[in-house]
């Protein structure tokens, strides 16, 4: 699903990953941090997917840096971060971006 962000600015967080092989409580982990996420003051929303190949990429929508930097020092999220680093990925980035306009189209 898109998600709905506010006209205007906001900032984007763009997290890209290549998973390992198997769950091993991946999927739990990931729909927790996406509720978990969405409680957080300054979240606007999230898009995910993720290919054959366990490429995925998955943005997230802040209001503000201090919002991204609170999620980020999260104790919940901050223990998920790791487990994924020991268990879940073979490699991640993430980049932070200040969205400064978007178009849209929708039938």
């Amino acid at each position: 699903m898109i998600a709905e962000t506010p006209s205007g600015s906001c900032y984007a967080v763009i997290f890209t990953s290549l998973r390992t092989d198997g769950d091993q409580g991946y999927a739990a982990a990931a729909e927790r941090m996406v509720e978990l996420a969405r409680g957080q003051p300054g979240f606007l929303g999230v898009e995910s997917a993720r290919g054959e190949d366990g490429l995925g990429i998955t943005v997230s929508y802040w209001s503000s840096e201090a919002a991204i930097l609170a999620w980020k020092q999260h104790p919940e999220h901050a223990a998920i971060r790791e487990r994924g680093r020991s268990t879940w990925y073979s490699a991640c980035h993430t980049r932070v971006c200040r969205v400064e306009r978007e178009y849209r189209f929708q039938q």
